[in-house]
């Protein structure tokens, strides 16, 4: 597809060029932002899957050049506007507005913050960003742990073997998302996956009242990840932010305030402190619940044989007590679903990431910031070029 066509068709890929972005999904981190306020006492921050670095990018000119976008931009807009039109008044005493007492001076510049650490992780090579260190890793495999540590603190020891942070970070972000197959069931489940990834790998940085972005697939069992994130997290949100099509199944789920349970400890080995453990703690379980067995007893009234349902316990010895009955009907009436709030970031006076827009008849269409470094199609494209192009090589005529 041509780039006049594409940017056309989605607004927010001409944006992300005009305004210097290396791909439209930072305005799926800022629309984010602008809702949860993802950026507040933050210095210490893991991106996951970061490859072209769009999100990395955000952080940097956010945290460390002090840069301000969206809402907070406009907030400080309307500030300064304020004490400009409040100044023209000399007479006049401004009032205390709480917005104005927390914003700086027109004429006191930006200042980034202090002791800023990001770390961006991915498989795909990342073109160098100011601040950021990058690894080439995987997220899934064990030996990342140490890796991302090190790059942490440089006084970290592999050799302690230890998979927790000394410094622990404020934020983990993952933008990363499976190669679709377009068998939505297959998808959902693979991304999944990374999810889980990603989600055991923050759990070894991140510190308690930290916050945890991801994308995720909405599907059939999906009430099933929120549950176990609630294990961890205070709050977590299901959003979806404007420059995310709606005709996609992905969302971002938001988890506040991270609150690990006592005795936890994150280990890429046993993935939320279960791993190879889960048969047996399994099996376990179900020795632990009462089992029934068809059994026939006479009623001493009648002295009829009526069949009841006979319960039983094992032991730890592996001996069999009886065991009351219990009414498991009144139990299933007092179970309450958890259900996580669903958030739509922005208004409809954003662009409609699913809307083709009239282009001005003077618009150029620009180049990409970042071209990819190593794209999955670059081998493909070789390979096209040594047989010719497209319709390989023409025979020569006689």
């Amino acid at each position: 597809m041509g780039k006049s066509s594409k940017d056309k068709r989605d607004a927010y890929y001409r944006l992300a060029k005009e305004q210097g972005w290396r791909a439209r999904s930072a305005f799926k981190l800022l629309q984010l932002d602008e809702e949860f306020d993802l950026f507040a006492n933050v210095t210490r921050v893991v991106d996951l899957c970061a490859a072209p670095g769009s999100w990395s990018q955000v952080l940097s000119r956010v945290l460390i050049k002090g840069e301000k976008f969206g809402r907070t931009a406009w907030e400080d807009r309307e500030a300064k506007f304020r004490q400009q039109m409040l100044g023209i008044f000399g007479s006049v005493k401004p009032p205390v507005l709480p917005s104005v007492t927390e914003i700086k001076p027109e004429t006191e510049e930006l200042k980034p913050r202090e002791n800023v650490k990001i770390v961006a992780i991915d498989l795909q090579p990342i073109s160098p960003l100011p601040g950021i260190t990058t690894l080439r890793a995987d997220i899934t495999h064990p030996a990342t742990v140490p890796l991302l540590l090190k790059a942490l603190d440089p006084d970290y020891d592999a050799k302690t073997m230890s998979q927790q942070a000394a410094h622990p970070v404020d934020l983990v972000i993952s933008d990363g998302a499976p190669d679709v197959t377009g068998l939505h069931d297959l998808d959902i489940y693979v991304q999944s996956q990374l999810l889980f990834a990603a989600l055991n790998l923050a759990l070894c940085v991140l510190k308690p009242g930290g916050k945890f972005v991801a994308k995720i697939f909405r599907g059939k069992n999906v009430d099933v990840l929120y549950a176990q994130l609630k294990i961890f997290f205070e709050q977590v949100h299901v959003a979806k932010p404007r420059s995310s099509r709606a005709s996609s199944v992905e969302a971002f789920i938001v988890c506040l305030n991270f609150q690990p349970p006592k005795g936890f400890s994150a280990s890429l080995e046993e993935p939320l402190g279960v791993g190879f453990r889960l048969n047996k703690m399994t099996e376990q379980n179900l020795r632990s619940h009462p089992i029934t067995a068809p059994t026939i007893m006479q009623n001493q009234t009648t002295g009829a044989w009526d069949s009841a349902p006979l319960y039983a316990q094992f032991t730890d010895s592996g001996d069999i007590t009886e065991v009351e009955p219990e009414d498991h009907r009144q139990q299933a009436e007092t179970d309450i679903r958890w259900i996580a709030p669903f958030i739509a970031c922005g208004d409809l006076s954003g662009f409609d990431s699913d809307a083709s827009y009239r282009l001005p008849p003077d618009h150029v269409s620009l180049d990409p910031v970042q071209p990819p470094t190593a794209p999955p199609y670059k081998r493909a494209l070789e390979l096209r070029r040594a047989y010719g192009g497209a319709y390989g090589k023409t025979s020569p005529k006689v």
